[in-house]
């Protein structure tokens, strides 16, 4: 956080009225930003902080303009700027990183020509000079071996590089102000603190102001000055972040501390040994995937059980090797060695029919609701499919069993006719929650499945698992990279690097005692951790 603060503001927003074809999605929005602060703009999805932070740069949608109010970059007012007026400040005074660096990066470009982009726009033209600029930048930001990054295209770099490279072309120019737009809500929790702690080196180098734009109060908490958190378009609370997180003033911000799965209760209770045989075992399972160079071993004699009616989880970094156990598991890949038994039965073993009537015990739910469902389906035919795919069942009996299903994941049954284009992304999870479960599975495979929610949505869907494993004795194998999520959902708990389990145990052990340097590296990763509250307990209502 800024050690000092400028009295005058860099950016004033006043009265700030925005709308969508006629529409008004933001209305009456004040803040600041000083000089070197960081200020954070929470809220759910929908709240109106994204929709403010493109107004700031001139990059609101085609049906977007705003309709009151003004924007105060240095003591001008840019509310009425044209683009290309606006495309003088962009980069040398206020720049964005986006959200998702999957999209925000031209795929047919090298990652030297797309930054080199920035500084030939605002005027330079010696090509030595551009390129010697853009090593520096690439080396500043973390990334190794510059000269080879500069070649590369988007494809071939991880999210948390292409999330670094989209950092160097927000800093090229040297900015006064950074609005960083969800910067790390796709990226896993180590890799998430290490964009932070760049940004923060950043702006500590340059006294650049940023503009946190986040869902998450945990990340809030642990990197702003201030924190302004709006609902449905206005802001109802701002103030000083550690005034206004130990002791917030709107039952909505006290709501959003309590969903943050950092500062959350747990929801399970303390698992209890139990007696009866595994539903799940993995015995020495190895994972070779072939490649030109020859066999990758993603998973390396991976061994865990897992108790009826628990929740197990795998966690690890992107590449750990959790997904590809998950699948394994299912029964979608045949282990190069090793074993697996799933209610009884060897996966490996399981052909035809046998394996058929194994789908039907284990499900998954993935993890993007968004790309899970057909578009072209309402959400009875989705949830009803697999009645058609697995057994014969008269059209009345179908009917009734994706209501109950429906009622069961707390969907209202008007939604049934709908397409997943008119739900929200919380809606849209419950659908395909409710998808694997119309076949009364004994098993769930969770991957990320609360990964691409807002904290809100994703406690509301944790909450309901929670429900529904008590209710019809369920098992899941949750896999995730969030650990703030595993602490609060999980019994038990294995840790995957590098294809390779380096720790298991109950959830209560491996979070209080690590016994990894790497485990603990992913424990201190965890958002929201530094603040005074306890994060075993809930927050006060």
């Amino acid at each position: 956080m800024s050690a000092t603060r400028g009295n005058t503001p860099l950016l004033l927003v006043e009265g700030l009225a925005i709308g969508y074809d006629g529409r008004t999605v933001v209305e009456g929005v004040d803040f600041v930003v000083r000089p070197g602060e960081v200020v954070a703009l929470v809220g759910e999805s929908g709240s109106g902080k994204t929709t403010t932070a493109q107004s700031i740069v001139g990059l609101l949608p085609g049906n977007g303009r705003i309709e009151g109010g003004r924007i105060l970059l240095n003591g001008e007012d840019v509310s009425g700027w044209s683009d290309r007026r606006l495309s003088t400040l962009r980069g040398r005074v206020v720049s964005l990183v986006p959200q998702d660096p999957g999209s925000s990066l031209d795929p047919v470009q090298t990652i030297g020509t797309q930054l080199a982009e920035v500084f030939r726009l605002h005027g330079a033209r010696d090509r030595a000079a551009i390129q010697a600029g853009v090593l520096a930048l690439l080396e500043r930001v973390g990334l190794s071996d510059p000269e080879l990054r500069f070649r590369q295209y988007p494809h071939e770099l991880s999210g948390g590089m292409k999330q670094r490279v989209l950092i160097a072309i927000a800093l090229a120019l040297k900015p006064q102000l950074v609005i960083a737009d969800e910067p790390t809500s796709a990226l896993d929790v180590t890799v998430q603190r290490r964009i932070l702690d760049l940004i923060d080196d950043l702006r500590r180098e340059h006294g650049t102001a940023v503009l946190l734009v986040t869902h998450d109060l945990a990340v809030a908490a642990d990197r702003a000055d201030r924190i302004v958190v709006m609902r449905g378009g206005r802001i109802v609370e701002q103030g000083e972040a550690r005034s206004l997180l130990d002791a917030p003033r709107e039952g909505y911000t006290r709501r959003l501390l309590l969903d943050a799965p950092a500062f959350a209760a747990p929801l399970r209770k303390p698992l209890a040994p139990s007696l009866a045989a595994p539903i799940i075992e993995v015995e020495g399972l190895v994972q070779d995937f072939p490649t030109d160079r020859g066999p990758f071993r993603a998973v390396h004699e991976a061994s865990f059980r897992v108790a009826p009616g628990t929740t197990h989880a795998l966690v690890g970094e992107s590449g750990s090797g959790k997904t590809t156990t998950g699948r394994a598991v299912l029964g979608l890949l045949r282990p190069t060695s090793g074993r697996i038994v799933v209610d009884g039965q060897d996966v490996a073993s399981l052909k035809g029919e046998d394996l058929r009537r194994f789908r039907r015990r284990v499900q998954l739910v993935y993890q993007n609701p968004f790309a899970s469902l057909d578009p072209r389906q309402s959400v009875r035919d989705i949830v009803e499919e697999p009645l058609l795919n697995f057994e014969p069942v008269a059209r009345e009996e179908r009917r009734a069993r994706v209501e109950a299903i429906l009622a069961r994941v707390h969907l209202p049954t008007e939604l049934a006719a709908r397409r997943p284009s008119a739900l929200s992304g919380g809606q849209r999870q419950r659908v395909a929650i409710a998808r694997a479960l119309i076949l009364e599975p004994r098993i769930l495979v969770l991957d990320e499945a609360v990964s691409a929610l807002d904290v809100t949505v994703q406690a509301q869907i944790l909450r309901l698992l929670g429900e529904l494993q008590r209710e019809l004795g369920l098992t899941y194998l949750f896999i995730s990279h969030d650990l703030a999520v595993v602490r609060a959902i999980a019994d038990t708990v294995s840790v995957l690097r590098g294809g390779r389990i380096v720790e298991e145990g109950p959830v209560e052990d491996v979070f209080g005692r690590p016994a990894t340097a790497y485990t603990r590296e992913l424990i201190g990763a965890i958002p929201g951790r530094g603040r005074s509250h306890h994060p075993d307990e809930a927050i006060p209502a």
